[in-house]
């Protein structure tokens, strides 16, 4: 005789039965079959197949993808894209390695005694070690991170990341050498660059709030040894600075092919508009402040005031310097922060140049 269990619906709880004057539980449907349903891409889809699939991609496409990269404008394209990365690679380790020694092995107390106790008077100490610290925008932002980590108060990392790529070393002597025959542009760069980063430390003192900067939770940090601590925080931030470094150097690549070339010299005839045209080319352009410097003297069509807007404005606030903060900071951090520091530069740039120059 069939039962009512027997009639029961597939998918549907079982009805309670009564075995020996007991109820039995309800128990959930089993599922159909014995193994687990199987994904499209299986378990894991890792690197390797990644780099199989583009390279069957490539292989399948290859004569309509050659005949893309004959157009002059995707060569261009390609040369700038290809030419920022490799300014900002080294740089960029060199930035993340550094970071990462400040994470695991230096302690707090150390900035405690490096750096005065009171914010005001922190922000120019900040500003100051920019000058012995060889390295450019791309670097300067994770260790900018890595410092607030540490206690460092924000205005003062935020005017060491201002600061760094802009009176280092390397970058003046690189200017001296772009123009062997106006030293006055070195000093004119380095003054600039420090005042700019220090009013903007001082600005945040005032106007900044802490909940603008959203810093990525490092509990790999915690718990681990030295030697691992180290290693995870410079896999983190070179996905983070790095990945943002990707698409910074894309955007200045896409609008370095689109701005035509006659509209430079258009804007150069007019003497305010000269030099708005070349702090937004600095921005577009994204160069490193290790070579921009060259890129500047051979705009010899603008004044020199015009070309020391463009040195400083440029290793402050270039799109993917902006990319990378929003990476590291929160884009709500960026999108303040960068505007504020764009009107600061041009306006002190200009100012040092009528002055100095």
């Amino acid at each position: 005789m069939t039962t009512d269990t027997d009639r029961a619906v597939p998918g549907e709880p079982e009805p309670r039965s009564s075995a020996g004057g007991v109820d039995t539980e309800t128990r959930p449907p089993e599922p159909a079959g014995d193994e687990p349903p199987r994904r499209w891409l299986g378990d894991r889809i890792g690197s390797v197949e990644i780099l199989a699939a583009l390279l069957i991609i490539l292989i399948i496409f290859r004569e309509p993808i050659a005949a893309a990269l004959d157009d002059p404008r995707i060569q261009t394209w390609t040369t700038v894209f290809v030419s920022i990365m490799v300014q900002a690679v080294p740089f960029l380790a060199f930035g993340v390695l550094l970071s990462a020694v400040i994470a695991v092995f230096v302690p707090r107390s150390f900035w405690a005694r490096a750096l005065p106790r009171h914010p005001a008077l922190a922000v120019p100490a900040a500003s100051a070690a920019g000058v012995v610290l060889p390295g450019c925008e791309c670097g300067s932002v994770p260790i900018a991170g890595s410092l607030i980590r540490r206690g460092v108060t924000p205005a003062a990392a935020l005017a060491f990341l201002l600061a760094a790529p802009a009176v280092n070393p390397i970058v003046l002597t690189a200017t001296a050498v772009a123009f062997p025959n106006n030293p006055e542009m070195v000093l004119a760069r380095g003054v600039a660059s420090l005042i700019v980063a220090m009013i903007m430390g001082w600005l945040w003192l005032r106007l900044g709030r802490t909940e603008w900067i959203r810093m990525p939770r490092r509990p790999e940090l915690d718990d681990a040894s030295r030697g691992r601590a180290f290693w995870a925080a410079v896999r983190h931030d070179v996905t983070h600075a790095g990945g943002f470094l990707v698409l910074g150097a894309m955007a200045a690549a896409s609008i370095n092919v689109l701005v035509p070339e006659r509209w430079l010299q258009t804007l150069a005839d007019n003497a305010w508009l000269s030099v708005l045209a070349l702090a937004l080319l600095a921005v577009l352009l994204s160069l490193c402040s290790e070579a921009d410097a060259f890129v500047a003297a051979s705009l010899s069509q603008f004044s020199l005031t015009s070309r020391l807007v463009f040195l400083v404005v440029g290793p402050m606030v270039d799109l993917k310097l902006i990319s990378m903060q929003a990476g590291v900071f929160g884009r709500r951090f960026a999108f303040r922060f960068a505007p504020t520091t764009f009107v600061v530069a041009l306006l002190v740039a200009a100012g040092a140049g009528a002055v100095l120059l």
